[in-house]
């Protein structure tokens, strides 16, 4: 499971390196070609548009697998470990609840722009709102993960909480940095 995960979060990131390079050469292009020719490619900016949203909701779910969605951790870091394996199945079955709002409502508005075109890519619309989908089927299957592995007591308890002060990536930092000191 850990190796299908690694590749996908690769995979993931390649995806999205690969978005946000069109869409500089895209935008990029086209100001050079506007401003030196009195030219430009009409569908550039319509196609890095749909690129960035692309790439929002994909780095959404790159943001929420590695726990860096912002969040507020004062009180469920007081509780007693069994209190905040509670609080966490609760706060997870909330969030598959809005991410299946969110996938009813992707779906629906997919199905409706299915035959509706963007006027200067001509793509279909649904090749927009299939964002939702894909976005609430990858973190409901992470929230379903973390779920299994709340109940099946695979989680330490530094784990139950669900996102990372940006203390802690600053401590981890520099012990990496430390470590290859050392080696070196």
């Amino acid at each position: 499971m850990e190796k299908v995960s690694k590749y996908l979060e690769r995979l993931l990131n390649i995806f999205m390196a690969a978005a946000l390079g069109m869409m500089v050469i895209l935008v990029f292009g086209n100001v050079v070609l506007r401003y030196l020719f009195n030219s430009g490619i009409t569908w550039s900016e319509e196609m890095s548009r749909y690129l960035f949203i692309w790439l929002t909701f994909l780095g959404a779910i790159g943001a929420f697998k590695s726990k860096e969605h912002l969040g507020v951790d004062m009180l469920v870091r007081r509780l007693p470990k069994r209190a905040k394996k509670v609080v966490l199945v609760i706060s997870d079955l909330l969030m598959l609840f809005v991410l299946f709002l969110v996938l009813e409502g992707s779906w629906k508005m997919t199905m409706i722009n299915m035959d509706s075109k963007a006027p200067a890519t001509g793509l279909p619309l649904s090749f927009v709102y299939g964002t939702g989908i894909l976005v609430s089927v990858a973190m409901g299957l992470i929230l379903i993960n973390n779920l299994y592995k709340v109940l099946s007591n695979k989680l330490e308890e530094k784990d139950l909480i669900l996102i990372s002060d940006s203390e802690e990536l600053i401590d981890f930092q520099e012990n990496e940095l430390g470590k290859e000191e050392k080696q070196a």
